[in-house]
């Protein structure tokens, strides 16, 4: 077990450049010097990306009165009483020589050099006043090398300084790239004879930021333009939930790169392959720039007025036909806060229904639900930043590195780091599992039966929190009762997962100061995914990590903003801020806001949505953002259900699988084309930026709900998305303090919520004093088998996610150049014995059938995944995995078990 952190280092004073200077112990020279003010030369170090030192070119040496020689800076500790000397004549000479040597082996392209004005080697070289090398190198000129279609490498441009070899191995630590080879035949690459395709490459490109020269590029942005010539705008990654800071650079209307930004965000300047190479979307051929009206069965080019006049007259005669509960409306975790907001206003205000839903429901819907139970709020306690301090991290149904990879990074830094053991429990043997103390791989579905386990072991060998669980909770007998019969032994039977694995994972947990839970869509996904989440709230109660840093009970949410699609009331139950659309007060306070009467009682979920189209009790549907002809399960079902409506609106960026089916399409702004807040998984409200004006006719997604609740006869009018922010914050008690002025800079840290003034600073862990409730409730929980388990007939346990390089329906990311390129096609993962056994070779295709449908698709043979289990990314059309999934729902939730069905596999041939 970790020691406990260490009390903060005592201050050292030393003198630098005649000044007084005082820095925390074990600070470095360099460190003391900019913290002075004073800035020394360095090429290979760069503290601003949290790189380890290696003090390789020698551009950072200092003089100290009565040392020897010169030291290195970036890694000579800061000690009382040294004086210091930054910039002599012999310090000047030294740096002129490294440059000189520098240059000697580089070549001098400066005027065609994409990096120019933006090279470090060219500034000191500057600075420095060389002009020339006096040296002559022996590197024979190389023709770049493009493996694959992200990362350019100029080996004839790299200084051999270290940067990528130290972001790569230790910041997101991958190792994919080091050192190979001796003196002049020294370079940095892959393994020999290893290809970027066998490698572990993430293509993340964060060796292309740390580069100080143009060794390292963007493949599909050369000859874009040069530092001077492209405007940066910051904003917020439209991919998962971690809300990364990306940094647009613009020229001539078109985002030609993105990068990170040191120090910037959460993420604190690091991207990942989707937000770095994954926002070429937004200028793709295929963006919608006009209105559709389908007219004699075909989708036609239709001008927004009579869009519009076609949208307000058949949901008015809908409406006033069959009720307004006879529409339904889908928001979307892609858009803003500010356009959730108008959307569930819109179908409460105008419609006059509570009918609205978004993607949350086949997500965490479990975890708002079974959170809220526990805690009293239905969110992530605790911080991204807390990984940092965390002294145990049990991730479970979560694959962190590859859907939110920034966290990932960050979870395998505490591990490399600092020794913090990690638990991972997870049916596939996932990246984190080697990283991992203890790897439970449990058996789909029965997550229960070993947090119950856990908590057994916990309690027997009293390494329960009682002072905690004493002031601080309730119920926790009931609880001590129920697990009392999950044994380490039963949990085996149960699960699969050794005994000694449950032991070992229960003391590591309860033995840490502060142990965090981190967990995502294997938990939530199931029929029994609010009881999953009250387990693990059951789980951090009972040894006390709730409330302080580096613990908590770490929910990840899916997309940019399902976090703040749910905030703002883009939920059937509930109005923004989590109030109850069925309290007479809350009603009240809405019904006052809006100068409408509201609807009572709570509306249809997603998935109850889509019965009752199928049912014919449903007759119209607003769709924004969303595709649910790929997201939902049981997808024949689905498009059945959608052809039976009379009326289907969808507004998005792209004419969608969903959008097919539409009676009338409407052409909506992408991320990089409007302002508003996305707000993360940890509850950071950030700003979003506009950078481009959106593609042809292209609105708003405010602004087309504005007009068309207009041409309904019901104004809703803002001036610009930070007045819909206030009337949010009007409304809205944890938004309450958030405004646009206080989300600035770009690229700041924003807000987290509850924010409930203007004087807030935000809150970074929740329940530190006491619960949302008052007091944490224990919920005891029994285990549940799986809805659907395999048979003769079906033999095969089916579990869906996602892949690193696409997201979601591949809406967007199968529209991106590189990432399409990277990975173009899915694959069922299958057990080699089991393939053996049905002649199934790697690569082949196979015939995957379940009781709702079947598809076919490429194998690929992995002992990921273990013998009689499967698993299918979710992102392909032309394969649809949830044409195979089981729409049989949580009771609390109402959130679809799409983790676990049964299958069968045969070779295509077959």
């Amino acid at each position: 077990m970790p020691a406990k952190s260490a009390e903060r280092p005592a201050d050292v004073s030393l003198t630098i450049d005649g000044r007084a200077v005082t820095v925390p112990a074990g600070t470095t020279l360099l460190e003391a010097a900019a913290a002075a003010g004073i800035e020394v030369p360095h090429l290979c170090h760069d503290p601003s990306w949290d790189l380890p030192p290696t003090s390789s070119c020698r551009l950072c040496l200092v003089e100290i009165e009565g040392a020897r020689a010169p030291v290195a800076s970036c890694s000579y500790p800061a000690t009382g009483g040294l004086v210091v000397r930054t910039d002599t004549e012999h310090l000047r000479h030294l740096r002129r020589m490294a440059v000189e040597l520098l240059l000697s082996n580089h070549p001098h392209d400066c005027l065609t050099c994409e990096k120019a004005g933006a090279c470090e080697l060219q500034r000191y070289a500057y600075e420095l006043g060389v002009r020339s090398s006096r040296f002559e190198g022996e590197t024979v000129p190389v023709e770049p090398l493009r493996d694959g279609p992200a990362i350019v490498h100029d080996a004839s441009k790299c200084i051999l300084c270290g940067r990528c070899v130290e972001v790569c191995q230790e910041v997101q630590v991958n190792g994919a790239i080091d050192y190979q080879g001796r003196g002049f035949d020294t370079r940095i690459g892959l393994p020999p004879s290893k290809t970027r395709e066998q490698s572990v490459c993430a293509e993340c490109g964060n060796c292309i930021d740390v580069c100080p020269t143009g060794a390292l590029s963007y493949a599909a942005a050369e000859w874009a333009g040069r530092s001077w010539e492209l405007e940066r705008v910051a904003t917020i990654c439209p991919y998962c939930g971690c809300g990364c800071t990306i940094v647009l650079h613009v020229r001539d209307g078109r985002v030609v790169r993105i990068s990170g930004e040191p120090g910037m965000g959460v993420n604190r300047g690091l991207l990942c392959v989707k937000g770095r190479f994954g926002t070429d979307f937004i200028g793709h051929e295929e963006r919608l720039t006009d209105p559709l009206v389908r007219r004699d069965g075909k989708l036609e080019r239709a001008s927004w007025d009579e869009a519009l006049e076609l949208v307000a007259r058949r949901l008015a005669e809908i409406k006033a036909a069959h009720g307004p509960d006879a529409v339904g409306g889908l928001a979307s975790a892609k858009c803003t806060n500010e356009e959730n907001y108008v959307m569930q206003r819109f179908m409460r205000a105008v419609i006059g229904t509570n009918n609205v839903d978004h993607c949350a429901r086949l997500c965490h819907a479990s975890t708002v639900a079974g959170l809220a139970r526990a805690f009293g709020s239905g969110a992530m306690t605790n911080s991204i930043a807390d990984f940092d301090v965390a002294d145990c991290i049990f991730v479970i149904g979560s694959n962190t590195t590859e859907c939110h990879p920034v966290i990932g990074s960050a979870i395998k830094r505490a591990v490399r780091r600092r020794g913090v053991p990690l638990i991972v429990a997870d049916p596939r043997a996932i990246e984190l599992t080697e990283f991992a103390a203890v790897h439970m791989r449990q058996r789909s579905g029965t997550d229960v039966a070993l947090v119950n386990a856990l908590m057994h072991v916990i309690c027997e060998e009293g390494l329960a929190d009682e002072a905690f669980i004493a002031a601080r909770t309730e119920g926790v007998d009931a609880v001590r009762e129920a697990v009392r019969p999950y044994t380490p032994a039963l949990a085996e039977k149960i699960t699969g997962v050794p005994a000694d694995a449950v032991v070992r994972a229960a003391r590591l947990y309860a033995r840490a100061d502060a142990a965090s839970i981190v967990y995502s869509m294997g938990i939530t996904q199931h029929a029994t995914g609010t009881d999953n989440v009250l387990s693990l709230a059951n789980l951090a109660m009972l040894t006390g990590n709730v409330g302080k840093p580096g613990a908590g009970v770490n929910p990840l949410r899916g997309q940019n903003n399902v976090q703040g699609a749910c905030d703002l009331g883009a939920l059937p139950n509930v109005y923004p801020g989590y109030q109850k659309v069925d309290e007479a007060d809350s009603r009240a306070k809405f019904e006052a806001a809006w100068g409408v009467a509201l609807p009572e009682g709570p509306g249809l979920t997603v998935v109850e949505m889509i019965d009752a189209a199928h049912d014919g009790r449903l007759k119209a549907l607003y769709v924004m953002g969303e595709n649910p002809m790929l997201s939902d399960p049981d997808v024949n079902h689905v498009e059945e259900a959608l052809k039976r409506l009379d009326f289907l609106v969808v507004q998005d960026i792209f004419l969608s699988e969903t959008a097919r089916l539409a009676d009338v399409v409407l052409p909506a702004a992408g991320f990089a084309e409007k302002d508003g807040t996305f707000t993360n998984t940890e509850r950071r409200v950030q700003r979003v930026r506009k950078a481009l004006d959106p593609p042809g006719c292209a609105r708003e997604d405010w602004h087309v709900l504005r007009d068309v609740a207009g041409r309904m006869g019901r104004a809703m009018s803002w001036p610009d998305a930070s007045a819909i922010q206030d009337e949010i914050a009007s409304l809205t008690p944890s938004y309450g303090g958030i405004t646009y002025d206080r989300l600035e800079p770009p690229g700041g840290p924003g807000l987290q919520w509850p924010c409930p003034d203007a004087d807030h600073p935000g809150t970074a862990v929740l329940h530190r004093e006491r619960f949302a409730r008052g007091k944490g409730r224990f919920h005891a929980v029994e285990f549940v088998p799986p809805r659907e388990l395999p048979d003769e007939d079906y033999p095969f346990v089916l579990s869906t996610g996602r892949v690193l390089q696409h997201f979601h329906t591949g809406t967007m990311s199968r529209r991106s150049d590189v990432l399409d390129k990277l990975v173009s096609a899915g694959v069922i993962e299958v057990h080699p014995a089991d393939a053996e056994r049905l002649g199934i070779a790697d690569g082949a295709r196979v015939r995957v059938s379940s009781r709702r449908g079947r598809i076919e698709i490429a194998a690929r043979l992995t002992e990921r995944v273990a013998p009689g289990t499967t698993f299918l990314a979710f992102h392909y059309r032309e394969a649809p995995a949830n044409r195979l999934t089981l729409a049989a729902l949580d009771p609390v939730a109402k959130i679809p078990e799409l983790k676990v069905c049964a299958v069968r596999l045969e070779p295509c041939g077959a």
